[in-house]
């Protein structure tokens, strides 16, 4: 795949290049795409399955191609974990604004293993370390929603 093809899929359509909390920008597009098909489980599904593919795809050769670990402009990993931290959720304003900042926060903090995840080389390291808050922050959710009845 070319460099300049690999880095729109990583950067995901450049949000990855805005100029703060680019992050933060590409988990709000992921709750956007989570909207958008919340009402389709199956193309939710299958979108989330082509984000995280595409992800573990692209990451290491746009890494390789900027020559930082890491580089805060691939994003593309933020959109597949906040896509995950919403998979079965009910989709409205108080559990979207609360997924998302949970999704931030333990993207953020790496709580164990995810630390470990984190260090893995070139696209693992990048990937899974987002997919793995995904995970906490649905099932954090999901826990949450039945203790509160809502579900």
């Amino acid at each position: 795949m070319s460099d300049k093809l690999a880095k729109l899929i990583a950067t995901f359509f450049y949000v990855g290049g805005i100029p703060k909390a680019p992050g933060t920008a590409a988990s709000v597009v992921g709750c956007l795409i989570a909207v958008i098909f919340t009402n389709n489980l199956l193309l939710y599904i299958l979108v989330t399955a082509i984000v995280i593919f595409l992800g573990f795809k692209v990451c290491s050769q746009v890494e390789a191609s900027i020559g930082t670990n890491d580089p805060s402009c691939i994003v593309i990993d933020e959109v597949a974990g906040m896509l995950i931290a919403l998979f079965l959720l009910p989709i409205n304003g108080p559990i979207l604004v609360t997924a998302f900042f949970l999704f931030r926060a333990f993207d953020m903090f790496k709580i164990y293993p995810v630390n470990k995840f984190e260090q893995l080389p070139g696209a693992q390291g990048i990937m899974w370390d987002d997919l793995f808050a995904g995970i906490y922050t649905n099932v954090a959710m999901h826990l949450a929603i039945r203790w509160a009845g809502v579900f």
